[in-house]
């Protein structure tokens, strides 16, 4: 209960901020229900202010006053101000005669409102069934479908580690002992709500649901605004869901030659493709299953883009023409002049507040905006905007990571096998299929205001080809995800403007329908046969290796474990000396020194040497598991049985932990 109570208060408090970004908008083409980009923009503003705030509060009574339980403090304290500031500003309401909460104007075609409730309510149900799907608890176990469960390893590790632990200062729990560069502000709001108690599968998926279902209601209502077209809504996100691409095509044809095409649709159980790791799924649904702070990141974006569309429908709306009108954009003092000093600011610290929730979503989204701001007018508030973006996202790396946040660097070509521009381009055209080879056809039907949108669309898709910010290059797929998550707006509006036209047009709709979602169809269906009964990695939640772990060690307390990726280990939110060496890998930390390390302790048969490393290490706990191996070499236990005091073992006698004497609880206890 406690847990819906944070997030009621989270929704009331975004409703003030999202009133004052939405309100004065430019008029749009026909009518349109506001109310449906009101309640995300609640949502998406509250929890991003009421979860920074939480965090602030709850690390100053962990760092300063060493309080053991800061959450519960963050939490009073956080949310007796919440309901003090709503309670004061409805009574000042009340006194002035004003309505407590204005709705007057957020719903305008009530036949259309109908219409919307039906299919946004589908979209809902929808939702809510693919998020617990694919993650649950039963009797006591939690189950992660095989598509998704790697993934959720470093995010599940993080929620305990507030839920179950106070990870303040924050660390990385598959890397513990450091800075985090990961960011982790949703897992954050996630461990805080099955701290309120909500169960760890209902504290997951709810906001997951939330933020997937308002980034989504924002995309329709951005193509409402940018095509008029209702049916082009549902294509749009029909198109979201199932991606583009070549690969079902080409599939199809080799085991039509093969002879055996039935018996492989119905029996293949993992992701198609022919391109460098996309049988991983980089370019389906399944990313957002897996990385649910995604969705979060882009509700944020679509906010942001939604508040500046004004801006460049004022630079749109000017009759001049060619050479003329683009002069006019860059040269002119309209074309600098700011338009809404406030609303820029206001929109740069939310999108620089969601650096530590998506940064990925928030680098896509400034670079929409950059594509937005060179035919707009206002450009001095798409300057303020980007520079109190920058401000808020440096700010929490100087904060949070020791060094530098990001490793910039060109790459050209992304994961394309052939760097040529025609290889790059041959790439681009198999993985995104229509969605890419079809906007040089798209573009000569769209007005200027939607040709620049387009464009602009475009713009994280090209970064995605030219730079590269962390040491794994793969996870530039993002990128490229938003540009087509953006693109939906046009292509459902290309759809659904031809099933309007003569039988030639409906049927050249059917096929650029196929040509759109036939890959990601096959992909959906793969999620669902590979997260079904017996495709479910379980955990067991009354693990009482976990509840030891919970109760023994702290934050500070690194133990060396084997390379867990989801376990009873890392559901206990401690800080592993090194789990799967790929998360923290990929997120910038040096894996390969600790990996050695790692090796040398559980190998060695000299004591002192263990010992060396141990203290050197600090590590506080060793835990060894029967018969396990680290990196294909044997491990060996006598060395650490004869060196140091065994304090756990389970039941079983499959896993034994051992003390080092440079536990935090030790130490107090020498004192």
């Amino acid at each position: 209960m406690l847990g819906l109570i944070y997030m009621l208060l989270a929704v009331l408090t975004g409703k003030e901020l999202a009133g004052f970004l939405l309100k004065e908008r430019s008029v749009l083409p026909g009518k349109q229900n506001r109310l449906w980009v009101m309640m995300p923009a609640a949502f998406g503003c509250g929890v991003l202010l009421l979860t920074w705030a939480l965090y602030v509060v709850s690390w100053i009574f962990s760092v300063v006053f060493s309080m053991d339980t800061p959450l519960l403090a963050g939490n009073i304290v956080v949310m007796s101000l919440a309901f003090a500031g709503l309670g004061i500003l409805y009574i000042y309401r009340m006194r002035k005669g004003k309505p407590v909460t204005d709705i007057n104007g957020l719903v305008e075609d009530r036949r259309l409102f109908a219409r919307e409730m039906v299919f946004y309510g589908i979209l809902l149900a929808f939702l809510t069934w693919i998020m617990f799907y694919v993650f649950f608890i039963r009797d006591g176990v939690l189950y992660s479908g095989y598509t998704v469960f790697s993934d959720y390893a470093p995010h599940t590790a993080m929620i305990r580690s507030f839920s179950e632990g106070s990870n303040f200062p924050t660390q990385y729990p598959h890397f513990g002992g450091e800075d985090v560069k990961y960011h982790f502000m949703f897992q954050l709001l996630v461990g805080n709500l099955e701290y309120l108690g909500l169960p760890l599968d209902v504290a997951y998926n709810l906001p997951s649901i939330l933020a997937l279902w308002g980034f989504l209601v924002i995309l329709c209502q951005l193509a409402m605004r940018l095509t008029g077209s209702y049916a082009g809504t549902i294509a749009a996100v029909c198109f979201f869901f199932f991606r583009s691409g070549t690969a079902f095509f080409r599939f199809v044809w080799e085991h039509m030659q093969a002879g055996n095409l039935g018996q492989t649709l119905s029996e293949n159980t993992v992701f198609i493709g022919y391109t460098t790791n996309e049988n991983w799924g980089l370019w389906n649904f399944n990313v957002y299953l897996n990385q649910r702070h995604l969705a979060f990141g882009l509700l944020i974006v679509a906010i942001a883009l939604w508040v500046f569309l004004d801006w460049v429908d004022a630079g749109c709306s000017c009759e001049e023409k060619g050479i003329l009108w683009i002069r006019n954009r860059l040269f002119t003092k309209e074309a600098w002049k700011s338009r809404d000093l406030e609303k820029a600011l206001v929109t740069g610290m939310i999108l620089g507040l969601s650096s530590f929730w998506n940064g990925a979503a928030v680098i896509g989204g400034l670079l929409i905006l950059m594509g937005f701001a060179a035919f707009s007018d206002g450009k001095l508030d798409y300057v303020l905007l980007a520079g109190t973006a920058v401000f808020f996202s440096v700010l929490q790396s100087k904060i949070f990571i020791n060094g530098q946040a990001v490793s910039p660097a060109l790459k050209w070509g992304f994961l394309s096998e052939d760097k040529s521009i025609a290889g790059v381009l041959w790439y681009l055209v198999q993985i995104g299929g229509i969605t890419v080879a079809g906007l040089l056809v798209l573009v000569f039907f769209l007005n200027r205001r939607n040709r620049v949108v387009l464009v602009s669309f475009l713009f994280p898709m090209f970064f995605a080809f030219v730079m590269s910010l962390t040491p794994d290059i793969a996870v530039n797929h993002k990128y490229i995800m938003i540009s087509w998550a953006f693109l939906t707006v046009f292509w459902g509006w290309a759809a659904a403007k031809l099933l309007e036209g003569k039988w030639w047009k409906k049927l050249a709709a059917v096929v650029l329908i196929i040509g759109l979602t036939a890959t990601g169809v096959y992909d959906f269906v793969v999620i669902v046969k590979n997260n079904g009964t017996g495709h479910r990695y379980a955990v067991n939640l009354e693990s009482s290796l976990t509840d030891w772990l919970e109760e023994n060690l702290t934050s500070k307390d690194l133990i060396l474990t084997p390379e867990y990726s989801i376990s009873e280990v890392t559901m206990s939110g401690v800080m592993m000396y090194l789990g799967w060496p790929y998360y923290a890998w990929s997120a910038g930390y040096d894996t390969y020194y600790r990996a050695e390390c790692a090796k040398k302790i559980y190998s060695t048969v000299l004591p002192s040497e263990l010992k060396d490393i141990v203290e050197q290490e600090n590590i506080a706990y060793i835990l060894y598991e029967q018969d396990m191996e680290l990196e294909g070499m044997k491990c060996r236990e006598d060395v650490i049985a004869d060196t140091y005091p065994l304090v756990y073992e389970s039941e079983d006698g499959r896993v034994r932990i051992y003390e080092t004497g440079l536990s935090v609880h030790r130490d107090a206890g020498l004192q």
